[in-house]
């Protein structure tokens, strides 16, 4: 399981243990940073993220032995289709990614051989890299990765001009989807968004019973969540209840104003002494300020938003959409050996689930998207095949199987929302309308600007809960201290993120 690289700095883990639980979606990991690994428990032989032992390569295919730190015989054959994914949890589990979406595929390119593996386990991008073996498709966050992974290997392209000539529509697509996508893409567009790990506020209608109050709806305003925060922070024999936990960096990070920290500058590659920011003016401080009554508010105390099951004892926690089918106990989304731990502390909570709470009456905006997206190296050999994979990945038929297994597609339509977790029989019972209420939150104000993974955590887990400072001081001495100093400390390491 990644660590995320906004949890620089540790949190308080009440899990059993880290591999487990994360405390927001992987898609927003960042093990590259934390020198954490994603977990396996497959077998050796099926150590992939199909989980299905390696077919034997055509006669006369030629293959790659890619070396690695497990020592796994491990190699890539050029007569596969090779699809590498990172930075989404659930593809570590066994079977997982033929399940949602690899037989599906499969049966739709009939004889198409299919090589799916998972980050890190047993290759790297840097195993890859070294071996000379670049994938043909690649399903990554885009938001962190593109710079982070991808672009500094010259493994990403503007694919404008392709996905033109494959006739994939884009404005079908989730608009705020792309848009994330080409704010990484330096004035183009080097992929194309497949589904996004919302987040969602879920609640554990138990609490609720306690203080025979009712759950929140779709369209709950963060006012309404704090009024119910209050009620729902208590104690009770001995136990102590909390009423709401949201993790703080994300809420920053992915916020419903579409806030972009940088400020545009003359060049999308400017030096780092040149890379200005800007987290103080009045929508940060908006921001600031409804995030802090939050998290001061007494015996409210922040920990992590996995005390929601781990516990069972918060009201109310916002996180990641795959993680509502892991609380419901879908097999799918458990890894074999955690199950019966799951199913023990499931019995704390009654799940219900609902959007993330809104800024105010009348809104609808949404996190800003926790894109997967997919990406087409320019050095694969396989492009034309590969684009033609990538326009069924969007297609109708793809994007219904996808919602079916409890994943958000990227495509908007009727049809892909009326499948949402036919195939998981565990929701059976569980409203997920809130899965899709609302809008995503748009970026904006991304041009001419130079992504660097800011050390947003300062702001509320360091200078808020730690230094005691007001939020206006820790945006202030954040924007001023900590991110130059990072910036500075970056480049004199190497790095451009």
């Amino acid at each position: 399981m990644t660590a995320h690289p906004q949890d620089s700095e540790p949190q308080a883990q009440s899990a059993p243990s880290r591999r487990k639980f994360v405390t927001a979606s992987a898609a927003v990991g960042a093990a590259a940073l934390t020198g954490t690994a994603l977990a396996a428990s497959a077998p050796a032989q099926a150590r992939t993220a199909t989980g299905r032992a390696a077919a034997a390569p055509s006669a006369g295919a030629a293959c790659t032995t890619v070396p690695n730190r497990y020592d796994e015989p491990f190699e890539v054959c050029d007569d596969e289709l090779f699809v590498f994914m990172a930075n989404y949890k659930p593809f570590e589990n066994p079977g997982f990614f033929d399940k949602v979406i690899g037989d599906a595929l499969r049966a739709a390119f009939p004889g198409l051989k299919v090589k799916a593996v998972t980050w890190d386990y047993p290759v790297r991008y840097e195993d890859l890299d070294k071996a000379g073996v670049v994938p043909d498709i690649i399903i990554e966050d885009p938001r962190r990765r593109i710079d982070r992974d991808l672009e500094p290997r010259g493994w990403v392209s503007d694919l404008t001009d392709d996905i033109r000539s494959a006739g994939i529509d884009l404005g079908s697509l989730n608009p705020a989807a792309v848009e994330v996508v080409r704010s990484r893409s330096d004035g183009g567009l080097y992929g194309v968004p497949l589904f996004v790990d919302e987040f969602v506020l879920f609640h554990n209608k138990k609490i609720f019973d306690m203080k025979g109050l009712r759950p929140p709806a779709n369209g709950v305003t963060y006012d309404e969540a704090f009024r119910l925060a209050k009620k729902l922070t208590f104690e009770q024999d001995l136990v102590a209840y909390k009423g709401y936990l949201q993790h703080p960096d994300l809420y920053l990070e992915f916020n419903q104003l579409g806030l972009y920290p940088f400020v545009p500058g003359a060049s999308e590659n400017p030096a780092p002494a040149d890379v200005k920011v800007n987290i103080t003016s009045e929508g940060w401080q908006r921001l600031g300020s409804n995030m802090e009554r939050f998290l001061l508010h007494p015996h409210n105390i922040f920990t992590s938003v996995d005390e929601y099951l781990t516990s069972g004892h918060v009201a109310m926690a916002v996180d990641s959409l795959w993680k509502l089918n892991a609380y419901a106990l879908s097999p799918l989304y458990l890894q074999e050996d955690d199950a019966e731990e799951w199913r023990e502390l499931a019995k704390g909570i009654e799940l219900g689930v609902t959007s993330v709470p809104v800024l105010g009456k009348g809104d609808n905006a949404l996190y800003q998207p926790n894109t997967m997206a997919a990406f087409l190296p320019p050095q694969s050999k396989k492009k034309a095949q590969a684009l033609q994979v990538l326009k069924w990945l969007v297609s109708q038929e793809a994007q219904v199987e996808l919602s079916r297994h409890g994943m958000k597609p990227a495509l908007r339509s009727r049809a892909v929302e009326s499948a949402f977790g036919a195939a998981i029989p565990e929701l059976k019972g569980i409203d997920t309308s809130g899965v899709f209420w609302g809008d995503n939150a748009v970026l904006t104000g991304y041009e001419n600007t130079e992504y660097w993974d800011l050390p947003l955590y300062m702001v509320f887990r360091q200078h808020v809960l730690k230094d005691g400072l007001r939020v206006s001081s820790a945006l202030k001495v954040t924007e001023t201290v900590d991110i130059p100093a990072y910036i500075k400390s970056q480049a004199e390491r190497g790095f451009d993120w």
